[in-house]
C-alpha cells in the first residue's frame, strides 16, 4: 500500500486544481483558446513519454515510441471510420494492439543486449511509416481523414461523456479528456513503480546478472514492460488522431520518437513525473527559441547537452528531498 505525506497530497491537489480550474479560467480571461490545443498536445506527448521512461526504468533505451503512437492512431481511426466503433472503445483497443505488436517484436530482440535493442527501436518508426504507406486498409499516402468526433457515452440513461459533435467548444472537451488520460497514466505508472513488479524492474536496472541469479525472469519482465510502454504510446496516438480527425503515415516521425526520449532525460529519469515536466519544458522551450531564427537548433542543442552534463538526473534533481519513486 502506498503512503502519501501531507505535502505530497497538497501538491497533487494544487496540480489538479491548476489543470481543471486554473488553466480554463486563465484562458477564458485572456481569450487565447488556441492554448487548449497546445496544452492538450503536451498532455498526450507526456503520456507517450511515460512509456519511454518505463523502458528506461529497466535499463533499455526506447527510440521507437513514435511507431506505437502511429499504430494506435491508425487502429483507432480504422475501428471508428471503417468498423463504426465508438472512439472510447477504440482507445483501449488501440493501446492493446500496440502492446501486442510490442510483444511480437520484443520476444526476439529483448533477449539481446541493450545496445541492439536501442538500434532496432530506432528504425521502428520508419518501418511502421512504410507499412502504413503500403497497406490498403490505411489508404496509403492519403491516410484516413474525416474521423468523426467522439460520441457520447451513457450508463443506464445517465450521460457520462457528452457528444463532442454537439458541443460548441470541442477544444475544452479534448483538453479535459487528455488531462484525465494523462493523470490516469501517471497514477498507473506510479503504482507500477511501487509494486512488486516495479521493485524487480529496479533490481534489473541495477544489476541484471544479480537479479537473474535470484530467480528473476529477466526476459519476461522486459517484454511485459515494453508492452505496457507501447500501450501508453498507442493510446496517446489514438487521441491525437481523434483531435486532428485524421491520421497520415507522417503523423509521427523518427524525430518524435527522439523527442519522447529527450523528454525523459530533461525532466529526470529518476522521477515518475519527469517525462511530464520534460515534455512541458521541451514543447514550450522549442517555441520560445524560435525567435533565434537560424540559431534555434544550435542553442537548443547546447541547452540539452548542458542539462545532461550538469543535471544527469534531469531538472527535477534540483528539487529538495527525495525522488518521487520509492
Amino acid at each position: 500500500m502506498l503512503n502519501f505525506s501531507a505535502k505530497q497530497l497538497v501538491g497533487v491537489g494544487l496540480f489538479l486544481f491548476a489543470i481543471f480550474v486554473g488553466v480554463p479560467l486563465i484562458i477564458s480571461a485572456t481569450g487565447r483558446w488556441d492554448f487548449y490545443f497546445t496544452l492538450t498536445s503536451v498532455a498526450l506527448l507526456a503520456i507517450a513519454s511515460a512509456g519511454v521512461w518505463l523502458t528506461f526504468y529497466i535499463g533499455r533505451i526506447n527510440i521507437g515510441q513514435g511507431a506505437f503512437a502511429l499504430i494506435g492512431a491508425y487502429v483507432s481511426a480504422i475501428l471508428v471510420v471503417k468498423a463504426g466503433w465508438s472512439f472510447w472503445i477504440s482507445l483501449p483497443a488501440a493501446g492493446l494492439f500496440a502492446a501486442l505488436v510490442a510483444i511480437l517484436i520484443g520476444l526476439p530482440i529483448l533477449r539481446l543486449r541493450g545496445v541492439y535493442f536501442a538500434m532496432i527501436t530506432l528504425v521502428l518508426t520508419q518501418v511502421v511509416t512504410l507499412t502504413a504507406l503500403a497497406l490498403p486498409i490505411t489508404n496509403g499516402a492519403k491516410g484516413i481523414s474525416s474521423i468523426p468526433l467522439p460520441s457520447g457515452v451513457s450508463l443506464f440513461g445517465i450521460p457520462l461523456i457528452p457528444d463532442f459533435a454537439a458541443m460548441e467548444n470541442t477544444k475544452l472537451a479534448f483538453y479535459y479528456s487528455a488531462c484525465i488520460l494523462m493523470i490516469v497514466t501517471y497514477a498507473a505508472l506510479y503504482r507500477l513503480v511501487n509494486s512488486r513488479l516495479g521493485h524487480l524492474c529496479r533490481s534489473m536496472q541495477q544489476n541484471e546478472e544479480l537479479a537473474s541469479s535470484i530467480g528473476v525472469n529477466i526476459a519476461y519482465i522486459r517484454i511485459v514492460i515494453f508492452a505496457i510502454s507501447s500501450f501508453f504510446g498507442g493510446i496517446g496516438g489514438a487521441m491525437f488522431g481523434s483531435i486532428a480527425q485524421s491520421v497520415y503515415p507522417s503523423s509521427f516521425q523518427v524525430a518524435d520518437s527522439i523527442n519522447f526520449m529527450l523528454n525523459c532525460f530533461l525532466g529526470g529519469l529518476g522521477y515518475v513525473v519527469g517525462p511530464m515536466l520534460g515534455t512541458l519544458i521541451l514543447y514550450f522551450g522549442w517555441d520560445l527559441l524560435f525567435e533565434l531564427g537560424e540559431y534555434q537548433l544550435l542553442v537548443y542543442s547546447i541547452i540539452l547537452i548542458a542539462v545532461i552534463r550538469f543535471l544527469p538526473n534531469g531538472l527535477l534533481s534540483l528539487r529538495l528531498g527525495k525522488g518521487d519513486q520509492k
